[in-house]
């Protein structure tokens, strides 16, 4: 019988396994395309943001450029308003620099304050803007809704009719509001309705009720926000988070809302085609 070939012994390297790659599977990129392919990403994504019109894309300075331009369509006074505001505490400044021997000091400081003044100014005005931008839309009272702090929480258009007469529903510190928004007497009924249905679910808890508009006994949209951040606290935070889970509960039964989707129709040859939608046709 032959001998068998004595095995070497000690540490023998032994050639990498070659693994087929899966089927599917992304192939490795090496470390220069990877780079390339996070620089190209990053080159998109700036780009995007560049055309984008949403203000969570925009820059700090762009926010501000964006809120400009849109309060200056509807306020041409506004680059005067906050020109004054800027101008008046750096002559102030500078007149009591010259009182108490500093000058600059008291110059840059008025420079700060006008620069923060016409901040706040653009902002009262941005607002002024929107509330008329939007004033006699269907809808709108939306608009003040979001005006509302983080404690509020909002849904819009709950109930509706076929005269495109809606109600909205806020819930926060204040207690649940319900918001009619349409002809008086056609919202008003509407109001009562939801009014039931939200006390069978929210209570103990008072639900207040609101009309928008301009005439007497109601609440104009410039001022519906306010009306409804100075209702005397009712409601904690657990208690708020309470009957927000009910009035879910509420709104998963209701029917389809019968109003067409997109904007609000104006003319009336839109209000028909929109009536005709509503009824299926």
């Amino acid at each position: 019988m032959a001998d068998r070939p004595a095995r070497k012994t000690g540490a023998t390297a032994l050639p990498p396994r070659k693994t087929s790659p899966v089927k599917g599977a992304p192939a490795t990129l090496s470390p220069k395309e990877a780079k390339l392919a996070a620089r190209t990403a990053k080159a998109n994504e700036k780009a995007r943001k560049k055309a984008s019109t949403d203000p969570a894309d925009m820059g700090r300075l762009k926010q501000i450029q964006r809120a400009y331009q849109l309060t200056h369509e509807y306020d041409p006074k506004l680059p005067y308003l906050m020109l004054g505001a800027l101008l008046l505490p750096v002559v102030l400044g500078v007149v009591l620099g010259l009182l108490t021997g500093h000058v600059i000091y008291a110059a840059v400081f008025g420079l700060l304050i006008g620069v923060l003044l016409a901040m706040l100014m653009l902002v009262r005005r941005a607002k002024a803007a929107t509330y008329r931008r939007y004033a006699g839309q269907a809808g709108s009272a939306e608009v003040a809704l979001q005006m509302l702090p983080k404690q509020w929480i909002s849904t819009p258009v709950i109930a509706a009719n076929r005269n495109r007469d809606v109600v909205h529903r806020t819930l926060g510190p204040g207690g649940l509001v319900l918001i009619g928004e349409g002809e008086p007497g056609r919202v008003r009924q509407l109001l009562s309705g939801e009014v039931r249905k939200h006390e069978r679910v929210a209570y103990g808890v008072t639900v207040h009720t609101v009309v928008m508009g301009e005439n007497p006994g109601q609440v104009p949209l410039s001022r519906l926000a306010d009306h409804i951040r100075k209702l005397p606290k009712s409601l904690q935070a657990n208690q708020v988070t309470d009957v927000r889970a009910r009035l879910r509960a509420l709104d998963a039964v209701r029917p389809p809302i019968p109003i067409p989707k997109g904007p609000m129709p104006t003319s009336a040859r839109q209000t028909k085609g929109s009536r005709q939608a509503m009824r299926g046709r």
